[in-house]
């Protein structure tokens, strides 16, 4: 490809090794100089196919795959030519609960983006690229919400994406969270089973509602954790991995997260924030799995940040 200009139709055949990643990080990678907004709209237009079809961001790659890329003109300078600051790679290189030859679990902050797209030129994974160019086949294994805190896995190997990527889909990961709720959460709302459905509205914002007939099987397990004068700190338990589940499911169930800006409660809000909670309160807690090495389980814990446990303290002294 000559600077910023792919002027044929190419193809891609997928080996074993680039299998199990999604098609859109392929992309970022294989792509140099290539707009990350151009990406996801060549995705969206199908002048990018997988075995002809149109395929989604998400759509995870097999071995054998071919891909078909259209012609690109660009004629602005690369959006993602950019330089990670000193300041976000400290903050992402402090963030690290853990590190070995296959894996970096970070304890994502709050407001950072896993990884770039919709307006944003990085985040997570793009800046610990930059903070470890040596290593070329960093990825991310799962996500969270830019708003969400907490345990995040980068795969340093190929090999470990795919395992990982297999016990995710054999429900092999046990992910936790914590979220202060409104309201004194019943004892016996142990399980929320509501389907949900997605909807993308044209700006890209994503928007999840509980819908009977369209949505989606969705389960999510609560075990109370604090009880409060006004509100509660949950445990939640995933058992399935859709958009906004925790926090639909909750919202849902009369009992919406702390600084929910999609789906809270404002009066409760008001509250919190004079607590000194200004930012959403949910937080990935702990994350265990098989270790794709040698298969012993690794549990990593990772620390609510110092504002949201001051203000579980303040709660308690009510």
């Amino acid at each position: 490809m000559k600077e910023n200009d792919r002027q044929s139709v190419t193809y891609h055949e997928i080996d074993l090794d680039n299998s199990g990643q999604r098609i859109d990080n392929w992309l970022k990678r294989e792509l140099k100089g290539v707009p990350t907004s151009l990406i996801y709209r060549l995705l969206r237009k199908g002048e990018i196919r997988v075995n002809k079809k149109r395929i989604k961001p998400e759509y995870k790659l097999q071995p054998e795959d071919i891909i078909r890329i259209a012609p690109i003109r660009i004629e602005t300078k690369a959006e993602n030519d950019f330089t990670v600051g000193d300041r976000l790679k400290r903050l992402v290189e402090g963030a690290i609960l853990y590190e070995d030859s296959h894996l970096i679990i970070l304890n994502k902050p709050s407001g950072l983006a896993v990884h770039g797209g919709s307006g944003l030129n990085y985040g997570a994974i793009e800046a610990m690229r930059q903070i470890r160019p040596e290593l070329k086949q960093l990825e991310l294994v799962h996500r969270l919400d830019r708003d969400t805190s907490g345990c995040l896995i980068i795969a340093k190997k190929r090999s470990a994406l795919r395992a990982l990527h297999q016990q995710l889909r054999d429900k092999k990961v046990d992910k936790r969270y914590w979220a202060l709720v409104s309201g004194a959460w019943p004892k016996a709302l142990k399980v929320v089973e509501k389907p949900l459905y997605k909807n993308v509205l044209a700006s890209g914002e994503r928007v999840v509602k509980v819908d009977a007939k369209l949505g989606k099987p969705s389960e999510t397990r609560f075990k109370i954790l604090r009880s409060f004068l006004q509100s509660t700190l949950v445990e939640a338990f995933p058992v399935t991995g859709r958009t906004h589940q925790i926090r639909v499911h909750a919202a849902a169930s009369g009992y919406p997260i702390a600084l929910d800006d999609k789906y809270g409660e404002a009066e409760f809000d008001k509250k919190m924030k004079t607590m000194g909670i200004n930012r959403l309160f949910l937080h990935a807690a702990s994350i265990s799995f098989k270790h794709p090495k040698d298969g012993t389980t690794l549990r990593i814990e990772a620390p609510l940040e110092d504002s949201l446990q001051k203000a579980l303290e303040k709660l308690a002294n009510e």
